[in-house]
């Protein structure tokens, strides 16, 4: 057997077990956690979510992938126009607009918990997107972590668990390192006994 044809019938073994989606969707949705700025954090979100609706298309969770389209929407509508001048105006009828989708979406590709996870998830992270604060943001993305974890734990998607766990993971991180340290007063020796 020669070189060529063994790395392509490793390759095309190990095809079914790899998800390229999947794997750039674990990666940066642990990025995004982390991510410094609220601008960063969406960007990340966005593409976090484009990968993660193509890999939920192969596994067949459609209310998975509906919600990552309205992920995608919403979180380049936030990376755009909230905080900036002038243009916030149309941002509540499109982040309504997107919700009401969603829920349709919801209704039409309804598969039970699986859709009511993904459902609720989404739903927590259009809270964040309309945050300007990280903190709060990344307060409300821990909560729809959670929720698409309990999706990807009831659609089988390893790579979407993993992701979750490590979100989860960065976001605790980065909601720690923000909590103000109390200052520690020292203690004066009990000299007054001797």
């Amino acid at each position: 057997m020669n070189t060529a044809i063994f790395l392509y019938s490793w390759s095309a073994a190990a095809a079914t077990h790899l998800d390229l989606f999947g794997s750039l969707g674990l990666l940066l949705g642990f990025t995004a956690g982390v991510m410094p700025r609220r601008a960063w954090i969406l960007a990340a979100s966005a593409a976090c979510a484009a990968c993660f609706g193509a890999h939920y298309l192969t596994l067949g969770a459609l209310t998975g992938t509906a919600m990552c389209a309205i992920s995608v929407l919403q979180s380049l509508v936030s990376l755009r126009c909230i905080g900036t001048p002038g243009r916030s105006g149309w941002v509540p009828p499109v982040f309504t607009a997107s919700t009401v989708a969603a829920a349709c979406l919801t209704v039409a590709t309804w598969n039970g918990w699986p859709s009511a996870c993904a459902a609720l998830g989404t739903l927590l992270a259009t809270g964040a997107r309309l945050q300007a604060a990280p903190q709060m943001m990344r307060q409300l993305f821990l909560g729809a972590s959670l929720c698409w974890a309990g999706h990807n734990l009831l659609v089988g998607s390893v790579f979407g668990l993993t992701c979750d766990v490590l979100t989860i993971l960065g976001l605790g991180i980065a909601l720690m390192r923000a909590v103000p340290v109390a200052p520690v007063e020292p203690v004066a020796p009990d000299c007054a006994r001797a």
